[in-house]
């Protein structure tokens, strides 16, 4: 059963205090995931890097990168114990929001192949799959996995 949470919910720029408890997030939510080093670049690079609080608890977070007229998402993570809870949707909303008022009109994503639950998700909000990109992700035992490109028009 998934925890339930109460506070009222905020987002708000990842700090290094915080930055612990976003890679103990990503390491129990994905066979893969990013390291440290991947979310310092990301702020050093300038990406817009949220986290989604709920009190003093780390209930999500999100890593996007601005580009001309776009907004590529390059990772969005529900807690694994928040998950099912429409926490995924509420970052999109403000990823959205923060996308059109940086005058973006596309937001872009790549999502694993074998990810069926966020398809899902993203199909629900109004992404559309436009493509494919061959061997994109590592996979178990030096393999590698296919990822499925989205985007929506803003």
């Amino acid at each position: 059963m998934s925890a339930v949470l109460k506070p009222e919910a905020r987002l708000e720029p990842l700090n290094e205090a915080l930055l612990d408890d976003v890679l103990r997030v990503e390491q129990s939510a994905y066979s893969h995931p990013w390291t440290r080093g991947n979310f310092v670049d990301s702020l050093k690079a300038g990406y817009s890097v949220m986290t989604l609080m709920g009190g003093d608890t780390l209930l999500g977070y999100f890593v996007a990168m601005e580009g001309v007229e776009e907004v590529h998402l390059l990772n969005i993570t529900v807690a694994p114990k928040f998950q099912g809870q429409g926490w995924a949707v509420l970052m999109l909303d403000a990823l959205s929001l923060w996308s059109r008022g940086r005058g973006a009109h596309w937001l872009w994503l790549e999502v694993r192949v074998s990810n069926t639950r966020a398809m899902q998700v993203y199909e629900r909000y109004g992404y559309a799959r436009v493509g494919e990109r061959k061997n994109y992700y590592p996979a178990d035992q030096g393999h590698r996995e296919d990822a499925v490109v989205m985007s929506l028009k803003l």
